[in-house]
């Protein structure tokens, strides 16, 4: 990620949580500009085309934006994206936005990778364990992979939590080795 989507996704933060909006219909908004951003082409060509000036832009946005109803805070994001050249990284603004949100509101992204697919009453249990293993609020994305044979494997950011029949396995193998 570039360093200035950074910058930009804190100062939007900022602006949110200064004006004490509803962070929920901020990023529902958000998720509507972009699936009209990934949605057209001619829109993504116009507004990254250099050769249209910035003010041009803008205007097509404020026309945009009577359809979309975006609150102003978001509106002039776009806006500034627009002037300085950036609205190219919209969707990389987007998501250290969010990156951003989930941290100040306490919420740690998780992976979990099983062997078989889980119901939902297993998964809502092992998201709540995994939430009180970590301290705080868990959003999780779940993948297969037969390869671990069973249990389960967690990534929370840097940190792996390997419960699967493969890694003892391994663990196994490495220490019969050793000794």
């Amino acid at each position: 990620m570039a360093a200035f989507a950074a910058r930009y996704a804190s100062a939007f933060l900022d602006v949110i949580t200064a004006a004490k909006l509803d962070t929920a219909a901020i990023d529902q908004q958000l998720t509507d500009f972009l699936g009209t951003w990934d949605g057209s082409l001619e829109l993504r060509s116009f507004f990254t085309n250099p050769a249209v000036p910035a003010l041009q832009k803008v205007g097509f946005l404020d026309k945009l934006n009577e359809k979309l109803g975006l609150r102003k805070e978001l509106r002039n994001l776009l806006a500034v994206l627009i002037d300085n050249d950036r609205i190219g990284a919209v969707a990389e603004v987007a998501q250290a936005y969010r990156r951003l949100l989930q941290n100040q509101l306490g919420i740690r992204q998780a992976e979990i990778v099983t062997a078989r697919e889980l119901t939902t009453e297993e998964r809502t249990s092992l998201v709540a364990e995994i939430g009180k293993l970590a301290g705080s609020q868990i959003e999780a994305s779940f993948k297969l992979d037969a390869a671990i044979l069973g249990g389960t494997v967690v990534r929370i950011g840097s940190t792996v939590y390997d419960g699967s029949v493969r890694g003892r396995l391994d663990r196994l193998k490495e220490a019969l080795t050793a000794g």
